[in-house]
């Protein structure tokens, strides 16, 4: 992995709340809320400072602003939703660009892993844990913050493990 371990390791313990909130909050409401996900960048905004150099650090905000551009089109086009978009705007500063394809594999593995584990409690007597969540009668629609609030939390703990080390 390309992330600086240091790095992963400032953000992981502010950010991994967060998912863990957005996860929740999508399986209950079907909703990302604005405040989960302006608080994801204001992780960025102020840890980001003290984690990465500062031309990498200015960088991230390129990548906002062109998964925001690409998550509003997907959500124009129905294919995702608003809460979905924001999220992914929000994580895309905290994802070292040379680790894209392995984020992707990552992203497609807990999707699967998060679908199946949601259906599964859907149909099983887990769900009389949680029995008033939207998301168990929602049809097709799928609580997608499960999956990319769980695959950020992993990308950063990986990233803390097999992150890149400064020489020495």
């Amino acid at each position: 992995m390309l992330i600086p371990a240091s790095a992963a390791a400032w953000f992981l313990p502010f950010t991994l709340p967060i998912c863990l909130y957005i996860c929740y909050t999508d399986m209950k409401g079907m909703r990302i809320p604005n405040h989960a996900v302006l608080a994801l960048f204001a992780v960025y905004a102020m840890v980001g400072l003290i984690a990465l150099p500062l031309d990498i650090y200015l960088w991230g905000y390129l990548h906002l602003v062109v998964v925001l551009i690409a998550g509003i089109a997907l959500n124009a086009g129905g294919a995702l939703g608003a809460g979905d978009a924001k999220f992914a705007a929000a994580a895309a500063p905290l994802i070292h660009l040379g680790d894209l394809r392995f984020l992707m594999i990552l992203f497609a593995a807990n999707l699967l892993a998060a679908f199946f584990a949601h259906r599964l409690a859907k149909h099983t007597p887990l769900r009389r844990l949680a029995p008033h969540w939207k998301s168990w009668d929602t049809g097709s629609k799928f609580p997608m913050g499960m999956a990319l609030g769980g695959t950020l939390a992993l990308y950063l703990a990986l990233g803390v493990w097999y992150g890149q080390t400064p020489p020495q």
